[in-house]
């Protein structure tokens, strides 16, 4: 196993030690609680992208509704929001984000097939037409940093110009998250063996 890097704190697995709850004003005192309750809706609570957040409690604050509403509200069901979100992380080699989300995905009914073919960057083409037009959204997205008209008209027809915003925001999301946990370096809980094959 690879050794950690010094500057990440033992207990947070990031590059700042857990925020405390005492030192936090009283909005960020109520956040801090909600991000604590497994009830919340955070997948793994202060000790990742949640916890790295609260250190700005008024854009914890802003965020989590949007968050919220991306995963939970928008209607986009919980098998294409994991596909969109495993593509995302994918694309940005999200190591963390993809060890949260690979179990995540599988619970909520991705075939095992799928999550390989976005793991290992396999061609699509054999897919169901909405897995396999996610999944081509996210690596021209962020790959190519170019959708063709050709993906973008196949995605538009398929889900309509709201679900397609919606898509696309959810993506959007979770690669600004991947940002934020590559710059504070989030590291795998110890022991915990990588599931993306990145460089």
């Amino acid at each position: 196993m690879a050794t950690r890097p010094k500057d990440i704190d033992p207990d947070s697995g990031f590059r700042l030690p857990l925020p405390k709850r005492e030192d936090l004003d009283e909005d960020g005192k109520k956040l801090y609680d909600e991000i604590v309750n497994p009830k919340a809706g955070t997948i793994r609570g202060l000790r990742g992208p949640a916890g790295i957040r609260l250190y700005s409690p008024y854009n914890s604050k802003i965020s989590q509704p949007i968050n919220r509403y991306l995963r939970f509200e928008a209607g986009l069901g919980a098998r294409l929001r994991e596909v969109a979100i495993l593509a995302t992380a994918r694309e940005c080699d999200s190591q963390f984000e993809w060890a949260a989300h690979e179990p995540e995905a599988l619970k909520e009914g991705v075939p095992p097939s799928i999550v390989d073919i976005i793991k290992h960057r396999r061609a699509t083409d054999a897919l169901a037409e909405e897995d396999r037009i996610v999944i081509n959204l996210a690596r021209e997205t962020f790959r190519a940093r170019k959708v063709t008209s050709q993906t973008f008209a196949s995605a538009l027809t398929l889900f309509g110009p709201k679900k397609l915003v919606d898509i696309i925001c959810l993506m959007g999301n979770y690669a600004a998250t991947a940002a934020l946990l590559t710059a504070f370096d989030m590291q795998l809980d110890p022991g915990q063996e990588p599931l993306l094959p990145v460089p």
